[in-house]
């Protein structure tokens, strides 16, 4: 992996952990569904001038593609996005995050029986590793937090929206083959935007537009910019050229940074979330292969 595809799923990471604090915000101002149809409606418009922009409409991929980018905006915007608003107004937020942890298992074990994918040891160690860093980072190493977990309806929500994520990735690189993360991005975005407006104009507001102040808004368009064009576009590109497996791993870092603002915003952290957090790192580079990578770089360079 170089050092601009680690850049981008490193970016990635930050602008969605920077999510939940700023999503947590907006709902105080926006209905769940208002809150994901402004962001997505929003970004659905920037990402289809940017392709004018470019010139890269082209009618021939889109025709090619057309069911299969509606599936996937129906799987991976719109249904990801519904099940976890409405599965967070049935659930904690610590069953929540637990649960979206498992999205690179989840990616992995469908890349392998839908793509053909072999799963690695060094995947596999680096899953592992992140997946304890993660529950370590969330319930403080508690073992009386896990044990009390239970499957409520929010949960079922959070599980079947976190299959959805793991959908949109592994069947994009399955059957678009010749779209690009741009093209794949954009048509996607779209289709999973109108349905996410169409739930908006159904779900009452928590209060009257003209009401809402000038930083909740700001928060709107951070998540539509930031993480729904700049997120998504980074996603689909890392898909496209390291593979489904490789990239979900670093779904892992979002708590960690979600952990990170906090602890700028004045929250205490233990010391079990800070080993849990080196954990999380340590996964994500060893299933990306570039821990192995400095490793090999440093015994070159002993040798010669």
């Amino acid at each position: 992996m170089n050092g601009k595809m680690l850049a981008m799923l490193l970016g990635f990471a930050i602008v969605t952990g920077a999510t939940f604090n700023l999503a947590k915000y907006a709902v105080h101002y926006f209905s769940a569904a208002s809150a994901a149809g402004w962001r997505f409606g929003i970004a659905a418009i920037v990402m289809l001038f940017i392709l004018l922009l470019q010139r890269k409409l082209k009618w021939t991929v889109i025709r090619k593609y057309a069911a299969i980018y509606t599936l996937l905006g129906l799987i991976g915007i719109f249904g990801f996005n519904a099940l976890f608003f409405f599965g967070m107004q049935h659930t904690s937020p610590l069953n929540g995050a637990l649960i979206m942890a498992t999205n690179p298992l989840v990616t992995t074990i469908l890349a392998y029986f839908l793509l053909k994918t072999p799963i690695t040891k060094r995947q596999t160690a680096g899953i592992i590793f992140a997946l304890i860093g993660v529950i370590l980072v969330l319930t403080h190493g508690s073992w009386g937090v896990i044990r009390t977990l239970s499957i409520s309806k929010g949960d079922m929500l959070i599980l079947l929206g976190n299959v959805c994520w793991a959908l949109y990735g592994v069947l994009g690189r399955k059957y678009l083959k010749t779209s690009s993360s741009m093209e794949t991005t954009t048509y996607t975005m779209i289709v999973g935007a109108a349905c996410l407006v169409l739930l908006a104009l159904f779900s009452p507001s928590t209060q009257p537009l003209a009401d809402v102040t000038i930083s909740a808004w700001g928060a709107i368009l951070f998540m539509a910019i930031f993480t729904s064009v700049l997120g998504y576009l980074w996603w689909n590109r890392a898909m496209e050229m390291i593979g489904a497996a490789k990239t979900s791993i670093f779904f892992n870092l979002v708590p960690v940074v979600t952990m990170i603002l906090s602890i700028i915003t004045g929250t205490q952290v233990s010391i079990v979330q800070v080993l849990g957090t080196t954990m999380v790192i340590l996964g994500v580079l060893t299933s990306s292969g570039f821990l192995k990578f400095q490793l090999v770089m440093k015994s070159t360079s002993k040798n010669a």
